[in-house]
Order: structure tokens, then C-alpha cells, then sequence
């Protein structure tokens, strides 16, 4: 009897909510709030942020139809926080980290008619709850291209017989062992490889996604383990000041840190949420359907890189970059291509099957084959990342995180 109760119940709110979306809203009534995990000083909190605002100005909406919160962390207060701003009267609600999802989807059940969208996130295809959505990029595609500027200034270094080993080698500063960590680091190294083949690769985590001392303090450890460009998936300006200050090139995220460290700083990539954010805003508008699990791409202009800092990048690497993103865009280039001889290997054998945990549940099972047609399908069966596994060529020196 209860689950039939609780069935219904689930019912009248997914028929609430599709009345409401079938309605519209007046653009002069929209009003966004934005949760954020930290503030501006967080490289990556400060991406939505920015892309936050830019949206806004793009629909010419006023300074009082977005609200930004920040500092919320994931916890009970992200739900309270995202509660407040509906009673704010905000009809769309967003929050930027990884673990505020759970929080956010019991305040989506609290407001069935508010549109509540979380990034990063895997349970929206599996909630069932009507109001409530994922949304990631194909960022793979970015750090893929960001290695390539890796890979062609080790060959830069290499050519001039200023490499530190025998072999050209990288660091990277992870925040944790999760898949979205992995896949990037991964299809980072994989681009550099597609122009420096035998280069190597050394990971570094954190445990936290903002701590810059610990990101400084792993980029020195890296440095000192014969690291020639360290590159990073976290959010502080840690690892970029150590490079600077190291004379070691950098390959950023979220943002260009050329004025902070002109002289080692070669390119980012990033997720421009701005297009999101006007989708969620035009959708509501026009009181049409927003996607479950949204995946942005280059095409969508959710993909970006920041301008390439030629006083530090290798020559031709802007010709290069804009080779390989119309390669990319047209099919030919798969980031993850598992038909390339020897280029994805594991333990010395190519990744020909993997059942990936898509449907994510508490024990990870896996549940959907992914290897199809040549190719690691990422960021197609839901739109955060699912790629996890250890590829050879690239080394862990911790893995606790």
C-alpha cells in the first residue's frame, strides 16, 4: 500500500511540474538562482559564475532575475539554500557540485513546478523525478586538445635536449579518483600522445577540489619527480604559481592564468556554461521540455579553449589546436580511439569491451557496454563522465582520494 501511495504521490507531482513547464513563463518573470561550492577566488566556481552572468546579459535579463549564492557546501544546507530561492520565487535553481545532487533533487521534490538542474551529476536519468536535470559538456574533447599543445611543447623541449628524463613526461594534479577526474586526465594524456608518442604521465590527487597549498605542494612533487609541464584537474592557482615560479609550462583548466604566469602558461580549457544557462531560460520561456541529461559540446559552444599564450607554447600550436577541433568536430578524431593501434592500452592489451557504471548505484555496478565502433562512447549514455579505468602510460602516485 505504500508504495502504491508513494507511486501516486510521484504521479500528481510530475503532472504539476508538466502543467507548469506546458504554461511558459514571461521572460520578465524568469528568475535564476545559481548555487556555487565556493566563491571567485575558485577557478572553477568562478566559471559558472562568469558564465552565469554572460547569459544573463545574452537574454537581457536584469541584475535581480539572477541570484548567485556562494560558499554553499554539499550538505543539508545546499537543499535549505535551493529552498530559500524558491521561496524567492525563483523558477530555476542550479547548483554547480558534484555533491550537492542529493540535496538538490529532495528540494526538487519539495517544489515539483521549479525547474532545479545540477551539474556534474549522474541520478537525473534514473530519479524519475520530472524536475530535475543533469548537465556536463564533452570536456574530454577540450583537454584533448589542451594535450595536444602539451605534446607539442614537450617535442619543443625534447628537440632542444632540454627534457629532464629520457622520455618526455608529464604531472597532473587530480582532485579525486572519480571518473570525470580520470577521463580528463586520461584524454589529456591521450592528446598529448597523438603528437608526442612517447611521452608518460604522472597523477598526483589531492583529496579536495580547492586546497591551494595542497595543489602547489603536488606540483612541486611532481616537479622534483622530473615532471617537464604539469597540467592540473583542480580549482586553486596552486599548481600554476608553482610553475611559474619553477619555470615549468602549464597547461591550466577553467581559465586562461597568463597575467599570473606569463611565462609558463601555454593554454585552458574549459566548460562555457553560458549556453546551458540560456537553454534552461528559453526552455521555460517557451514552456518546452529541458533535456534530462544535457551534454554540451564544441558545436554548442560549450567547449572551449582559452587563447593559446604563444610566448610560452610550442610554434604552429594554434594551427595545430584548429587542425585537430575540426577533426573532432567532423567525426574523424575519436578522443578515446580504441581501434588505433597501441594508442589506448591496458596492461599492455587494447580496449576492445568495457561495461561502464552508468545507471549509477551504490555498489558502481556496472551496467552498459560503452566500446562500440571503434571508439570509448563518453558522455553519450548520460552526460557526466563514466570513463575510469587506468590506462597504461599513465601513473598514480597516490590513489587514497
Amino acid at each position: 500500500m505504500k508504495k502504491i501511495i508513494a507511486l501516486v504521490l510521484a504521479l500528481v507531482l510530475c503532472l504539476t511540474a508538466a502543467a507548469s513547464l506546458a504554461d511558459g513563463i514571461a521572460k520578465e518573470n524568469i528568475k535564476m538562482g545559481i548555487i556555487t561550492l565556493h566563491d571567485e577566488q575558485s577557478t572553477y566556481d568562478k566559471n559558472f559564475i562568469d558564465s552565469a552572468k554572460r547569459a544573463a546579459a545574452n537574454l537581457g535579463l536584469s541584475e535581480d532575475q539572477v541570484i548567485i549564492v556562494s560558499g554553499i557546501p554539499e550538505s543539508d544546507e545546499c537543499r535549505q539554500k535551493a529552498l530559500d530561492l524558491a521561496d524567492e520565487g525563483c523558477n530555476i535553481i542550479f547548483a554547480d557540485s558534484f555533491g550537492h545532487e542529493d540535496f538538490l533533487i529532495e528540494a526538487a521534490k519539495e517544489y515539483p513546478e521549479v525547474t532545479f538542474a545540477h551539474a556534474t551529476g549522474t541520478k537525473a536519468h534514473t530519479e524519475g523525478q520530472a524536475n530535475f536535470h543533469n548537465a556536463f559538456a564533452s570536456i574530454y574533447e577540450g583537454r584533448y586538445l589542451a594535450g595536444v599543445a602539451a605534446g607539442l611543447k614537450l617535442n619543443e623541449l625534447k628537440e632542444a635536449g632540454k627534457l629532464k628524463g629520457d622520455v618526455p613526461m608529464m604531472g597532473y594534479v587530480g582532485a579525486f579518483t572519480y571518473a570525470e577526474v580520470i577521463s580528463g586526465y586520461t584524454s589529456f594524456y591521450l592528446g598529448a600522445k597523438s603528437v608526442c608518442p612517447d611521452v608518460i604521465m604522472k597523477v598526483q590527487f589531492t583529496g579536495s577540489w580547492y586546497d591551494e597549498m595542497a595543489e602547489k605542494s603536488a606540483a612541486e612533487a611532481l616537479i622534483n619527480a622530473g615532471a617537464d609541464l604539469i597540467s592540473q584537474h583542480a580549482d586553486s592557482m596552486g599548481a600554476p604559481t608553482a610553475c611559474e615560479s619553477a619555470g615549468i609550462p602549464n597547461v591550466s583548466y577553467n581559465g586562461s592564468t597568463v597575467d599570473a604566469c606569463p611565462n609558463t602558461f601555454i593554454v585552458a580549457s574549459k566548460i562555457d556554461w553560458a549556453p546551458y544557462f540560456e537553454y534552461l531560460v528559453n526552455q521555460t520561456i517557451a514552456g518546452e521540455a529541458i533535456d534530462t541529461d544535457w551534454t554540451g559540446t564544441i558545436a554548442t559552444g560549450s567547449v572551449v579553449l582559452t587563447d593559446v599564450n604563444e610566448a610560452a607554447a610550442a610554434a604552429g600550436t594554434v594551427e595545430k589546436i584548429a587542425e585537430v577541433k575540426a577533426a573532432l568536430e567532423d567525426g574523424s578524431v575519436k578522443v578515446f580511439d580504441t581501434a588505433k593501434e597501441g594508442f589506448i592500452t591496458k596492461d599492455g592489451a587494447a580496449l576492445t569491451s568495457y561495461m561502464a557504471d552508468v545507471d549509477t548505484d551504490a555498489a558502481f555496478t556496472p551496467d552498459t557496454e560503452v566500446v562500440a565502433d571503434g571508439y570509448f562512447h563518453e558522455s553519450e549514455y548520460r552526460s557526466a563522465p563514466y570513463f575510469d579505468i587506468q590506462i597504461d602510460g599513465i601513473e598514480l602516485l597516490n590513489s587514497a582520494f
